[in-house]
């Protein structure tokens, strides 16, 4: 590890501990990762967006302390922030392995059985770096319209990201929604649990970052770890279904919790995520 000065100075600033080393830290796509070597033998990761979008990082910050106030899946511990970045636990990786697979899909079960005080939260949010709306609504089916789905299908069909077509057949689904999923109440989500922001560990076992927290319905956390191909996803959902069986007919519904994140990446990536959102929302018209 050598020495960033500038993200050093920043890092000791906030932390009120001398910063011994830096090193990049691989992988994201939104801010700029740093491994941070205090001067305690401590490490911490800090993440830097410059001209981040107002709260950006408070709002991840927020979303790691509410999950883990659950007692459910491990999160690491926020150490600092401020709107310029944010500054956490280092969690050193290590294997995968059927138990840490397992005590991962208990702990997810608690986490969501913790549950919210209503669909959505007190804060707005983001993924990735677009806004994620979070004001409350009275049911599942009208947040994840409202909140989710429409307005991430309006940017992909002004981004072109979505045929026309492809966005009316979406746009069919969302009021038929009530009768499509059960309301089960409000569960605590983490919200953006695609396979990596899963870091399987040797000390927790397993710990989630990035979060896009909010009340939900707990199918669409599932949902996402099944979009992106968890490892051992069988035995996380068999060992999720010991604390916390899900109702009869989940499997079949996985597609539309599927169309929130594929809108998404179409809206920042595009490539065939439109044409998949459509694709998955045909199966269900």
């Amino acid at each position: 590890m050598t020495r960033q000065p500038h993200i050093a100075r920043r890092a000791e600033e906030l932390l009120g501990s001398a910063v011994a080393a830096t090193a990049p830290v691989a992988g994201g796509d939104v801010a700029i990762a740093t491994k941070l070597r205090l001067s305690s033998g401590r490490s911490a990761f800090m993440k830097t967006l410059t001209n981040a979008p107002a709260g950006f990082f408070e709002a991840e910050a927020a979303g790691l302390r509410w999950l883990g106030e659950a007692a459910g899946v491990h999160v690491p511990e926020v150490l600092a922030v401020q709107a310029d970045c944010l500054i956490l636990e280092w969690v050193e990786p290590g294997k995968l392995s059927t138990e840490a697979a397992a005590e991962f899909g208990r702990a997810l079960a608690k986490t969501h059985d913790a549950g919210a005080a209503a669909y959505g939260s007190g804060r707005e949010g983001f993924i990735g770096r677009l806004p994620l709306p979070n004001k409350a609504a009275p049911t599942w089916a009208e947040f994840y319209a409202t909140r989710r789905v429409l307005p991430y299908l309006k940017l992909a069909r002004d981004r072109a990201a979505i045929s026309p077509d492809g966005a009316a057949v979406v746009e069919g689904i969302v009021g038929r929604l009530p009768g499509l999923v059960p309301e089960e109440g409000p569960r605590r989500l983490h919200g953006d649990l695609w396979n990596g922001n899963v870091i399987w560990t040797h000390e927790a076992g397993s710990c989630v970052i990035d979060p896009a927290a909010h009340g939900g319905h707990r199918e669409t956390d599932l949902a996402m770890l099944a979009l992106f191909g968890l490892p051992q996803l069988p035995r996380v959902l068999q060992a999720y279904e010991e604390v916390s069986p899900l109702a009869e007919g989940w499997e079949d519904r996985v597609g539309l919790h599927q169309l929130h994140p594929l809108l998404v990446h179409a809206c920042r990536f595009g490539g065939g995520y439109g044409a998949r959102a459509a694709e998955v929302a045909g199966r269900y018209a």
